[in-house]
């Protein structure tokens, strides 16, 4: 529910500004203060964990998620929503590295693979699913319900962790003397880059006073966040698991994974409502081609990894899913819900393959102190390249499309014989629906002109899906600098 609620209100943000009274600008906060608190968070739960324990920081954490997803729902104002949207990340973002470290720290070896792959489940079919479930609620029911769903699954969780996850010591003392300097450096840090990446675009990036503010003190926190990590003797977060081979070059993997996860999700639901006019609805009826398949591959993943070397299946996740992104590049007005079926499906197919050996290869051989760690920085890389892939994208659309706009204009002259035929028959065909004559040559132009904005448009996503496809190859490439996985548990497990 925590990965669910990412983007579970992107299909409905339109609903939910207008019950709020809030502008398009305001509202995008609705989903960004969800994130900025999820990132910061991210890198603090293994710490919080410790010095709280295990069992009481999920319970509470959980506890909070509920509320404030109930409080959501309840909002009558922007600045309401957005304080309890934050809560809501705060919250659920910790379950995430966490659900992850407890599979890593309390399953046999020989279990290991299918608690990833149940893991895997959540993290990437939740987000196939969000914008299909989220419109579907609100078409049927009203966007409060979106809000109303965590409470289910969240109270179900209260009761099996309260009976069966067994009590963890907690040290208080960590609290006093931990390591605050790294922890309000990473909170600025990451909060401001998450805040230049969600907003960047809609307020013109450095043209934007407010951006180039907050970038230049997302650099100068990040920088300090990195020097005292690796200089404190007992930092919050040990940033130091980077210098292993394997962990490396798995986060680079995962930071390319999470661009090719949730940057499409958002240029394929643009491509589909602009160009296409599709309803929320409709667009979670062709996104949720990308999440059904998984539900009868990743079950096949165990036995897989048992016998197929890890490196193999994870480049040939990303061969489909590179695959997937090369099928839409030539996409047209005519490629709709249809249309995009396939490669979706064959992206589908292809992140299992990816997930679960990568996990695996990532933490192998980490030592149980540092698993937490581990989790944090891995799950931490998965939604920064997400984070980035959206801004990336919606900035390149907007550049591209301007471009594109362009190149097509100064090719379509009025002095060329086909645009003035053109130009002649929509002329005619309007002034034989009663127009005057001036006004039907005016509407003829429109025409023309919405023709090349829509042509500029779709060039404008092909070119999208061409850049996922380059970082695919990117992550192949870094896949090939994987070590060979041992086949051992990370050290100090069962």
């Amino acid at each position: 529910m925590a990965v669910l609620d990412i983007q579970i209100t992107n299909s409905s943000l339109a609903e939910i500004q207008g019950a709020l009274g809030a502008t398009i600008d305001e509202g995008s906060w609705i989903s960004t203060s969800y994130l900025i608190a999820e990132i910061i968070v991210i890198p603090l739960s293994a710490f919080l964990s410790r010095a709280v324990g295990m069992k009481n920081y999920l319970l509470t954490n959980t506890a909070i998620f509920v509320l404030s997803s109930c409080l959501c729902a309840l909002a009558q104002d922007l600045p309401s929503m957005i304080t309890f949207r934050a809560f809501q990340g705060f919250s659920g973002g910790v379950l995430i590295p966490l659900a992850m470290q407890i599979i890593l720290e309390k399953l046999p070896q020989s279990k290991q693979s299918i608690g990833l792959s149940i893991f895997g489940i959540s993290a990437t079919f939740a987000p196939a699913i969000g914008p299909s479930l989220g419109g579907w609620i609100t078409e049927n029911f009203g966007w409060e319900y979106i809000f109303y769903l965590n409470v289910a699954p969240g109270l179900l969780l209260i009761a099996v962790l309260g009976a069966l996850l067994e009590e963890s010591k907690s040290d208080w003392s960590l609290l006093k003397h931990g390591d605050w300097a790294g922890i309000i450096t990473m909170a600025v840090g990451l909060g401001c880059l998450e805040a230049v990446l969600e907003e960047g675009n809609r307020k013109d990036w450095f043209g934007s006073d407010l951006m180039v503010r907050l970038t230049v003190i997302a650099v100068l926190a990040l920088s300090l966040w990195l020097m005292i990590e690796l200089r404190t003797k007992e930092p919050f977060i040990d940033l130091r698991l980077f210098f292993k081979r394997n962990f490396f070059f798995s986060s680079i993997v995962n930071l390319a994974v999470g661009a090719g996860l949730y940057g499409p999700q958002y240029s394929f639901s643009l491509y589909l409502s602009q160009i296409q006019g599709y309803n929320a609805l409709q667009i979670g009826e062709v996104m949720m081609w990308f999440g059904i398949p998984q539900l009868f591959v990743m079950p096949l993943i165990p036995w897989l990894t048992e016998r197929i070397d890890g490196r193999i299946l994870i480049f040939v996740g990303l061969l489909m899913f590179l695959l997937g992104f090369a099928m839409d590049v030539s996409i047209d007005y005519y490629v709709a819900g249809p249309q995009l079926v396939l490669p979706l499906v064959v992206r589908a197919i292809g992140l299992p393959l990816i997930f679960v050996p990568l996990s695996a290869i990532a933490v192998e051989g980490i030592e149980s102190a540092r698993l937490g760690s581990a989790s944090a920085l891995y799950n931490m890389m998965r939604n920064l390249g997400g984070s980035f892939a959206i801004a990336g994208v919606s900035t390149l659309l907007t550049n591209r499309e301007k471009f594109h706009s362009q190149i097509i204009s100064d090719t379509v002259s009025i002095y060329t014989p086909i645009v003035r035929d053109r130009l002649e028959l929509l002329t005619n065909a309007f002034v034989s629906k009663g127009f005057d004559i001036s006004v039907a040559q005016q509407k003829a132009v429109a025409v023309i002109d919405t023709t090349i904005r829509r042509e500029a448009n779709l060039l404008a996503f092909g070119d999208s899906f061409y850049i996922f496809a380059v970082i695919m190859a990117c992550g192949c490439i870094a896949v090939l600098c994987l070590k060979k996985s041992s086949g051992k548990a990370a050290v100090g497990m069962h």
